[in-house]
């Protein structure tokens, strides 16, 4: 049983690292998406915030799932390597259906957790997305961030 945890946290990189066993690994991910303060852990490729330059707005997209199990979904799909704008189409529940994409948000704009989480993302693409899960009042959201100014 003690190899299964470390074959876990490499299959699910995009996953909080803290996890050891599957029902502890739902629970920590559902407080790390509640307002996460390292995107790096739920980030898809590690890439950290420390080396971000503050930003004022960013340019974001989102999959908004009001289930859990769509959520988990939507990301093995990520996983996979389907398009994040595709993923959204497929799989949110919300206005932005059209890839996920929520255009430029100035910093203050968001719901707070969402807006944490975002404003510490490094910009990727949505064929190789770097994203982040945050729990709000409003569901699960899959968050990725296209550019910073």
């Amino acid at each position: 049983m003690a190899g299964k945890p470390k074959a876990d946290a490499k299959a699910n990189a995009n996953k909080n690292k803290s996890s050891t066993t599957g029902k502890d690994k739902d629970k920590s991910k559902s407080k790390s998406n509640a307002g996460t303060s390292a995107p790096d852990e739920g980030a898809g490729n590690g890439a950290g915030a420390s080396k971000l330059k503050a930003a004022t707005s960013i340019n974001v997209r989102h999959i908004l799932c009001e289930k859990h199990s769509k959520k988990e979904e939507a990301i093995a799909q990520l996983r996979a390597g389907v398009k994040f704008d595709d993923v959204a189409r497929q799989f949110s529940e919300d206005k932005a259906r059209q890839g996920g994409s929520l255009g430029w948000k100035l910093r203050g704009s968001l719901e707070a957790s969402f807006e944490k989480a975002a404003f510490e993302l490094e910009p990727s693409t949505t064929a190789n997305p770097i994203y982040v899960e945050v729990k709000t009042g409003f569901g699960y959201h899959v968050v990725m961030v296209e550019g910073r100014k």
